[in-house]
């Protein structure tokens, strides 16, 4: 696991923990959590993982097809 460190300064927490949460979704530890959650079938896994590799090839693809400003 990586290691996620937030700096307080002035004593402001509130900004601290914004940070905090959103280093933690950028590195995706609340979706590992999520689906930890509860116990997943091999076939669900499949299905999600199959799920997972479209879209980043969507993302991928509509990526490649814009011009370059």
């Amino acid at each position: 696991m990586k290691e996620i460190t937030v700096t307080v300064i002035d004593n402001d927490v509130e900004r601290a923990l914004r940070i905090l949460k959103k280093k933690i979704q950028n590195d995706g530890l609340f979706k590992r959590l999520k689906v930890k959650k509860h116990f997943e079938k091999p076939c669900q896994f499949r299905r999600r993982k199959m799920r997972e590799a479209m879209r980043r090839q969507r993302i991928a693809a509509s990526r490649s097809r814009r011009r370059p400003r």
